[in-house]
């Protein structure tokens, strides 16, 4: 499996490449900006990216959809309840910092234990609400992408419309702290961890145990 990460844009959010070494198949995960350097990347690991996967839809994950989805032709998946985002710059926030971002709706709309086959590559869709009411992680491989659920020593924010930090840490328990703990978390900023460092160390989450 290739999964590269790299932080894009002015709010540093990570972009995830996946894809599956045998076919030359990808996903890219949160084209939150530069989107020219994201194509550049996929070129120069031969990858075509079939699907472009968000796992909400605040704007500083979705700002370069538009650019890779003309440049590719994928399809746009994003969880059900955050749907609107892509087509409402109030919803998805940019309308108030300047940006007034609006695309297409999206190909597919997500459901919790959704799969999205890339190549020979399964991914799994995990519903993680409480940053957004769609967020999402995904299981790949050994590694969860876990967007702006769970961060390295910390958890998203829950002070946005439709956030809810009671439903975040409930999903963060239920649906994330079970994965075994040696599995790695990708988190949507900031550095990589694992689901063992973040039930143990995290202050977010040590008094769950």
């Amino acid at each position: 499996m290739i999964l590269e990460g790299f932080p894009v844009g002015p709010m540093a959010a990570n972009c995830y490449i996946i894809g599956c070494p045998e076919t030359k198949e990808a996903a890219v995960v949160d084209p939150g900006a530069e989107g020219g350097r994201i194509l550049r990347r996929l070129e120069q690991l031969g990858l075509t990216c079939r699907y472009i996967i968000l796992t909400h839809g605040h704007a500083d994950h979705i700002g370069a959809v538009g650019q890779v989805k003309e440049a590719t032709g994928a399809e746009v998946l994003i969880h059900r309840e955050d749907g609107k985002m892509l087509t409402s710059p109030a919803s998805n926030l940019s309308l108030y910092v300047g940006m007034a971002l609006s695309f297409d709706p999206a190909e597919r709309l997500l459901e919790d234990g959704d799969t999205v086959t890339v190549g020979k590559l399964t991914l799994k869709v995990i519903h993680t609400p409480g940053h957004t009411p769609g967020s999402i992680s995904l299981e790949v491989g050994d590694c969860l992408i876990t967007g702006d659920t769970l961060f390295a020593g910390s958890v998203g924010r829950s002070d946005f419309p439709g956030g809810s930090h009671q439903q975040l840490i409930r999903s963060i328990k239920e649906k994330l702290l079970v994965y075994p703990p040696e599995t790695k978390v990708l988190p949507g900023h900031g550095p990589t961890s694992t689901v063992g460092e973040e039930a143990r160390y995290n202050p977010f989450l040590t008094d769950l145990f």
